[in-house]
């Protein structure tokens, strides 16, 4: 257990430096200072030069700010060898072709679980707790919006209809043998409308933890509900996870997922997952003339290019493409971070999904387009 004095030290010491910030002609919303505590609770900086770069991602906003922000970090908790101007140690700098002035502040409306879009690759498998009463409350609704909601598409085969531009000349002949080859009814055939395909694309890094489980519970209820909808995960990989959530009950089919999705809470690959989605044939297919969305908060590492070449593709395959990411429910939000700047142009939809209830308030924007 921390000495209480030991604590009490701490704390005026963080509270010093955040008042000095401010001395310094860098005022940061008090949001700020709440995010920068929380990141550092969930991360535990290793040392001074951690501790300097989660400061910085979540503190500041641009290089003035950073200028401010670097000699004041110095005087209270010491020199740093990794400056913005300098080389910064592997586990946090950016990509080749990825700007380093951008770095620090890509991650700071990542979350507070999960603060940075990282690049590392490794093994770890989600857990997720039950949903919750008001959770499953909210999907009983999302199952029963989401099939009306769906944008629909002719079928390409004719069946019998009443009012059909083509004339069903095998049901007319068959009814002419009961009136001795007289035609009293001329029956007809038509091309009627369904459901379009959804699409999800899901991100499971981890900036997006503590958005996940919402997002997957979601992806179940299309799957329920919906004739054809298709599910992928994508962290630094990209894993088709429709089967397991074709279970009946929502908590087991997202317990599912521990077995499939190996990339979960981890660094993000946003241009590198969608390029594996659309170089492979059976998976175009499932997005040509779909209902596209991709859930992610958009915060790429490194070259955005193959990106906004994915996404790009992806608008130009699919009926709508939709962008849903947590930071657009803050109303204060711009897409302003290289990967988001790069593919907007592409998005027909911009909005913001945190859980289940913003979710099901965007599936009845969407009936109502």
């Amino acid at each position: 257990m921390t000495e209480p004095p030991l604590a009490a030290r701490v704390r005026d010491h963080v509270r010093g430096f955040l008042r000095d910030l401010g001395d310094q002609g860098l005022r940061v919303p008090v949001a700020k200072h709440r995010l920068f505590l929380r990141a550092v609770e969930a991360v535990g900086p290793r040392d001074a030069a951690h501790l300097y770069w989660i400061g910085a991602s979540t503190l500041t906003s641009s290089r003035e700010n950073l200028e401010i922000y670097a000699p004041v970090f110095e005087r209270w908790f010491g020199e740093v060898t990794a400056r913005p101007d300098q080389e910064t140690p592997d586990e946090e700098s950016p990509a080749p072709g990825g700007n380093r002035d951008e770095a620090p502040f890509a991650a700071a409306s990542g979350g507070e679980a999960g603060l940075a879009a990282g690049a590392a690759e490794r093994e770890r498998r989600p857990v997720f707790g039950p949903a919750g009463d008001d959770d499953r409350a909210v999907l009983a609704l999302l199952r029963r919006e989401l099939r009306g909601a769906m944008p629909t598409v002719r079928s390409r085969r004719r069946r019998p209809g009443r009012r059909g531009p083509w004339i069903d000349v095998a049901r007319v002949c068959r009814e002419s043998w009961r009136t001795h080859g007289e035609i009293v009814t001329l029956r007809r055939r038509e091309r009627p409308r369904r459901q379009r395909r959804m699409l999800l694309l899901i991100d499971v890094s981890g900036s997006m933890k503590q958005h996940s489980a919402a997002y997957l519970r979601f992806a179940h209820a299309a799957v329920a509900c919906l004739d054809r909808a298709e599910v992928f995960t994508f962290g630094t990989r990209l894993t088709r996870v429709t089967g397991p959530l074709r279970a009946r009950e929502v908590d087991a089919a997202v317990a599912a997922l521990s077995e499939v999705v190996l990339d979960a809470e981890g660094g993000t690959r946003i241009g590198a997952s969608l390029q594996e989605f659309l170089g492979n044939a059976r998976y175009v297919t499932m997005a040509r003339g779909a209902l596209v969305i991709v859930l992610s908060d958009g915060l790429e590492r490194g070259d955005c290019e193959p990106m906004r070449a994915a996404v790009r593709r992806l608008s130009l395959l699919g009926h709508r493409l939709l962008w849903w990411t947590p930071l657009a429910c803050d109303p204060a939000y711009r897409p302003v971070t290289r990967g988001m700047a790069a593919v907007l142009g592409d998005v027909d939809t911009l909005a913001g999904v945190r859980d289940l209830r913003t979710a099901y308030q965007q599936v009845q924007t969407l009936a109502k387009e």
